[in-house]
């Protein structure tokens, strides 16, 4: 709670992590000649000044590298980081479409689990506990039609257990 709200002191705005994407694809779209400028969100005032500024001048971006890398450090220092690019196909299309699924929502929710669930409880916002109402449906909908997909629950080998 302390940091969460640090975050909301520093940034003027509370802890999140899917704005960072939004703001990673117009930066690619630019790059690719796409004028993302013009686009509603990024011509509103509060948007245009991070899509004009260095990635590194986003919040939200450096903390979501910071996550990455702090993971990744992690991960390695315990011997456990040994990422696995190999897989069925049809589990990489799975991966790919309910990754951008989860991404438009979060994006529609003003965040995911980190933004609309707990920054939106510890300030005492409904739009929180709401979030996990839907959320926990979302979950019961999800486990339930799983074995619809054909799809198999990878497991994760560990050693020594």
């Amino acid at each position: 709670m302390v940091l969460n709200f640090a975050t909301l002191a520093l940034s003027g705005r509370p802890w999140g992590v899917t704005s960072a994407f939004t703001l990673w694809g117009a930066k690619i779209l630019t790059v690719l000649g796409v004028d993302v400028a013009n686009w509603p969100y990024w011509a509103a005032k509060a948007n245009a000044g991070a899509l004009a500024a260095p990635v590194t001048h986003d919040v939200t971006m450096v903390m979501d590298i910071g996550i990455i890398l702090g993971a990744m450090t992690a991960a390695a220092l315990a011997g456990r980081y040994a990422p696995i690019w190999k897989g069925p196909v049809r589990s990489l299309i799975a991966a790919v479409v309910g990754g951008l699924l989860f991404d438009y929502g979060a994006r529609l929710a003003y965040d995911c689990n980190i933004g609309a669930y707990f920054s939106g409880i510890v300030s005492g916002s409904l739009h929180g506990w709401l979030w996990l109402v839907a959320a926990f449906a979302g979950n019961v909908i999800g486990t339930r039609l799983w074995p619809a997909s054909g799809l198999e629950v990878e497991r994760i080998r560990t050693t020594g257990c």
